[in-house]
């Protein structure tokens, strides 16, 4: 079940508003009165878990209290999406949203929760492209010549992935959008899924660049194009993957998100503390080094980002066939 769109996108336009209700205004005046913990649906050291470190730690500094990252990966992120839901709605429970969540709204069939309804919008906080990447012994270094020459050889190329990620449906939208069939190889995470495209086990990945741009700038991995609409300023001369598929985008991105009922007051105070982080220099030249670029905005703003991909990514899942439990 997906929450309609446009009642969705009403109810973060409303943490905008002001609260009639004074006990929880007195409150929000003195949150954060002890620490918070922002619950990551990834193990440590990956790209969501950097991300919410980096947020947190300016957060911690900025608010006078600590932000303490809390890992709980599984199901694609829906075991610390679920545990969120559950929390109370005091603004002292935080989830690191990210594309996963928008993903698994449709791909996973059985969820206690309806992450639209559940999970009220913060803040978005970057978006970082995922990168179109072959082992150099596929003899392709455009995308066209890929497409050709996958379109000879179906069913023989083994594309990796992780399940509910950017890094799996970008390829199915690619299969999808091209017209190619490749064999989705999954894998637990983004670094075996890498170690085994290098070694050749797999032929093609559709990364995020902050996890493979040092495999691609020393040779071991060849980048064919990135999945933005535009190129990315950490690879120059690659291109967009959209220049040979007309319409084709795709990116991973992460924000902050609350169980719902948090009042509006709290997220507001938080929305405001994260988009004065992504004007700090330190903080944006630490995300560019991620590959990405910061994602300001409203709560609205990413109220809305979610739903729109949330739709879109529902329609890539449905053609792919992929579920899970």
């Amino acid at each position: 079940m997906i929450l309609p769109r446009r009642r969705f996108l009403h109810v973060a336009g409303g943490a905008a508003a002001l609260s009639a209700s004074v006990p929880w205004v007195a409150r929000a005046q003195t949150y954060p009165a002890q620490p918070v913990r922002i619950v990551v649906g990834f193990p440590p050291g990956g790209p969501t878990d950097i991300v919410a470190r980096l947020i947190g730690q300016y957060l911690s500094e900025r608010l006078g209290q600590q932000f303490v990252v809390e890992n709980r990966p599984g199901a694609g992120g829906n075991i610390a999406a679920d545990m969120v839901v559950r929390a109370q709605p005091d603004g002292y429970t935080l989830l690191l949203v990210s594309a996963a969540n928008a993903i698994g709204a449709t791909l996973y069939e059985n969820l206690n929760f309806v992450f639209l309804r559940d999970i009220a919008p913060v803040a978005g906080v970057i978006r970082v492209p995922n990168v179109m990447e072959v082992n150099p012994s596929i003899p392709t270094w455009t995308v066209p010549e890929f497409i050709a020459y996958a379109k000879a050889n179906p069913g023989k190329i083994n594309m990796a992935g992780v399940n509910g990620t950017t890094l799996h449906l970008a390829g199915e939208l690619f299969k999808m959008m091209a017209g190619v069939d490749m064999v989705y190889v999954p894998y637990k995470g983004a670094a075996p899924a890498l170690t085994d495209l290098v070694g050749g086990q797999v032929q093609v990945l559709f990364d995020t660049v902050s996890s493979s741009i040092e495999h691609i700038r020393s040779g071991r991995l060849r980048a064919l194009a990135v999945t933005t609409a535009t190129p990315s300023k950490a690879l120059p001369g690659i291109p967009s993957l959209g220049e040979f598929v007309p319409g084709y985008e795709a990116s991973a991105w992460q924000g902050l998100g609350v169980p719902k009922g948090t009042p509006p007051e709290i997220i507001d105070q938080l929305n405001i503390a994260i988009n004065a982080a992504l004007v700090d220099p330190k903080l944006k030249t630490r995300l560019s080094d991620l590959g990405g670029e910061a994602l300001a905005g409203s709560p609205a703003d990413f109220g809305k980002l979610i739903a729109d991909e949330t739709a879109r990514w529902a329609k890539v899942v449905k053609f792919s066939g992929a579920t899970m439990s």
